[in-house]
């Protein structure tokens, strides 16, 4: 029998495909799950036995925290990006790098197919098909769902006709889970005036007396939280659990769509706010006007390329270099307050403040200049507009 890899979550949609692959296609299955932190140990044994029950004749779960921090979320941060100036690519940036384990792991088995449980109406299809096809052109994808245009009820009922008689009570909300923050979908995002209640976030508030955090950045990596050290992606998981306490990082990001239509979805990201916010501003500090400018510029593509699937192109390993390079001074600690809905940002502590230098302190004097040195400055700074207004002077 030939082979067919299933980009695996256990849920109703990849769990038809496997069922689907094995009675329509007479195909071999293979399934791999790629946790990217929305699984506990327990729900990985869980979802590894229904794979087998389903007729799966080999199953895979591969945790890549350290890996995806690596290649994507160490960048994220260095680039303070926010799609739309808010949401940290939780979901987007995730499935770029599942993609390319399963193409992997199809390589590795010997797959003819691979399979994913995508619809025809959203951004997963396409990040997951440009990765399959250009690191495997050789290997054909299948995808039931969306080919077949299938509605959950008719998924349901093919699942049960094959004795599969599982609950698939379908919930309220869609959690999708992982280390640079959770997704949340439900009907009043489909919606553009309604917000989502209370109950809806996966974390809840239960603490309300504020308290105080000190974030320590090394080269713009999250090195220690409150004095103590750890890698960067065992202290996200700790920021996470601190901050997620306050409800903090909730929000609703409206973006455009790959394929061209506005979508709109909920989130909370307690860590990758906190993160990125507390960068940033250490960032506003050590580093200088234009190499704040371009990394902004540069970022804003990085974050669009990666939430579009374009991780691949080699422009993205140049942005990364650039990105590295601006952190060398990216060395300090950031003082946040946390507080249920929010937090505040203190202060920095760096020895590479520039604030601390001796040229002057901003609207109070000048150390390094006379008044006449300010005045011929400025007498210069402004001879462009003079000239222009000189030649056009009906313009105001």
């Amino acid at each position: 029998m030939e082979k067919v890899v299933v980009a695996y979550s256990g849920g109703l949609d990849t769990s038809y495909c496997v069922k689907y692959l094995i009675h329509e296609k007479n195909l071999e299955v293979h399934t791999i799950l790629v946790n990217t932190g929305g699984f506990s140990e327990e729900e990985l044994e869980h979802t590894e036995k229904r794979a087998y029950e389903l007729g799966s004749s080999s199953h895979v779960n591969k945790t890549i925290l350290d890996k995806f921090y690596e290649k994507a979320i160490k960048y994220l941060i260095f680039g303070n990006v926010l799609k739309n100036n808010t949401y940290p690519l939780s979901v987007s940036a995730e499935r770029i790098f599942q993609a390319i384990e399963v193409i992997q792991y199809a390589k590795e088995v010997g797959a003819k197919y691979i399979a994913h449980g995508s619809t025809g109406a959203g951004n997963d299809q396409i990040r997951f098909d440009v990765i399959f096809q250009t690191l495997a052109p050789e290997i054909e994808i299948i995808t039931p769902i969306r080919d077949l245009k299938l509605s959950r009820q008719e998924e349901v009922t093919y699942l049960e006709k094959h004795g599969v008689h599982y609950s698939w009570e379908k919930a309220q909300y869609s959690i999708n889970k992982g280390i640079w923050g959770t997704s949340v979908g439900g009907k009043e995002t489909l919606t553009s005036h309604s917000t989502l209640p209370e109950e809806a976030y996966p974390s809840q508030l239960t603490k309300k007396t504020p308290e105080k955090v000190t974030l320590q950045f090394t080269n713009g990596e999250l090195t220690a939280i409150n004095g103590e050290d750890g890698d960067p992606v065992k202290n996200i998981q700790k920021l996470e659990k601190l901050a997620s306490a306050f409800a903090i990082g909730r929000d609703i990001h409206v973006g455009d769509t790959i394929i061209g239509i506005k979508g709109r979805v909920g989130f909370e990201a307690a860590a990758p706010l906190l993160i990125i916010k507390a960068h940033h501003l250490l960032e506003k500090h050590v580093l200088t006007k234009w190499q704040q400018y371009w990394k902004e510029q540069l970022a804003n593509w990085y974050g669009m390329l990666l939430h579009e699937g374009n991780y691949l192109d080699p422009v993205m390993r140049n942005i990364e270099v650039f990105l590295e390079d601006s952190q060398k001074s990216v060395t300090g600690t950031v003082k946040v307050i946390l507080q249920p809905y929010h937090f505040t940002l203190e202060g920095i502590e760096s020895e590479f403040d520039m604030m601390k230098s001796d040229f002057g302190q901003y609207g109070e004097m000048n150390n390094s200049w006379t008044s006449d040195d300010a005045k011929g400055f400025i007498k210069i700074y402004g001879n462009a507009n003079k000239i222009y207004h000189n030649v056009n002077p009906s313009e105001l």
